[in-house]
């Protein structure tokens, strides 16, 4: 599958064509992975198979795609509890996010951590935090080691329009632009938080400007569009690895599903999530640029889709097969003791 090759193809420019039947087709089969895992998780989760809080990320697989077809080998990515979409751009195997979100050993967590607790040091992927904004004084350390080991690598530290509010996120601003660290944070604004629009929430709804008083650069992004969340997140990768300090991107999505699944979203019409899907969606938008682009045709877009609901049935069955955690593992990766 594209999405598990992914680390392979990071070295690329921000010229390449943005017509180009590879790049047009990579980028559709990674955005469609995840909004069929992420329908699928909604249905066990139904059926009960998924325990406690489920994030879906139904509606901004266009953010995390577009970034990650914009970084390196070896940059870092960490997020909030929204995180399955990253996990699998990532390149983490479908089978091990959905057997952790299933509670079993065979998950990322060993079935401990579920939905919103998973990590991958192989794809660089930091998790997963379930405390609001809490990943983003992580991130910005994980880009001062970067610095401070004089590598070249880059940070991408997520956080939603809700945490936009927190204290955390503006000491972590003042000290990456303090000391020039290579991270950008790239803000998910789905203009909903938890369930309060961000008119209602925040008194500067614009929220790439937040790092405007530490003289941090910003830029708002089509977060809808996955061809220009890469080519912003390419600029703001070169702004990072020539050494420029860290930069904001404000990526203006939409979820389409509640703020989780026991959220029935009633601070929002139907008319207006209808009107999202019909005239706003990511994989719908850029499928019609590849058929404009004869980069593929329906049959060929089909193939691709029967091949993804494969892959997803496969990651559901492996959850289900696979055995739940041994009550001696309860204590395990807990506490690391110092010699």
């Amino acid at each position: 599958m594209a999405q598990a090759k992914s680390q392979s193809k990071k070295s690329k420019s921000a010229k390449s064509k943005a017509e180009d039947p590879e790049l047009l087709l990579r980028l559709y089969e990674q955005m469609l992975m995840i909004r069929r895992f992420e329908e699928r998780a909604g249905q066990l989760y139904g059926m009960g198979l998924i325990g406690g809080f489920c994030h879906l990320y139904i509606g901004q697989e266009a953010v995390v795609v577009g970034m990650q077809d914009a970084i390196g080998e070896g940059d870092q990515v960490i997020t909030s509890y929204r995180d399955h979409g990253h996990m699998l751009a990532c390149g983490m195997d479908p089978k091990g996010v959905m057997a952790e979100l299933t509670g079993r050993a065979d998950g990322y967590s060993k079935g401990k951590g579920g939905s919103m607790h998973m990590f991958s040091r192989e794809k660089n992927f930091y998790g997963g935090h379930g405390i609001v904004g809490a990943q983003v004084p992580i991130g910005t350390g994980l880009a001062f080691s970067n610095k401070y080991k004089g590598t070249d690598r880059v940070c991408l530290t997520y956080f939603g329009d809700g945490a936009a509010n927190q204290g955390q996120i503006y000491e972590s601003f003042n000290m990456a632009e303090l000391w020039d660290l290579p991270v950008i944070y790239v803000i998910e604004n789905n203009q909903y938080a938890m369930g309060t629009a961000v008119k209602r929430a925040s008194a500067e709804t614009l929220l790439h400007r937040r790092g405007a008083s530490f003289n941090l650069p910003g830029e708002e992004v089509d977060g809808m569009d996955v061809l220009a969340v890469r080519e912003a997140g390419a600029k703001a990768v070169e702004h990072c690895r020539a050494g420029n300090g860290p930069m904001i991107l404000e990526m203006k999505t939409y979820r389409y599903r509640g703020h989780s699944m026991s959220d029935p979203a009633k601070y929002r019409t139907k008319e207006e999530v209808k009107d999202m899907r019909e005239h706003h969606d990511p994989i719908e938008n850029l499928k019609q640029r590849i058929l404009a682009a004869k980069a593929a045709d329906e049959e060929g877009l089909k193939a691709i889709d029967k091949q993804v609901r494969a892959t997803v049935t496969e990651a559901a069955e492996f959850s289900q097969a696979s055995p739940e955690p041994h009550p001696a593992e309860l204590y395990t990766d807990v506490l690391v003791e110092g010699a």
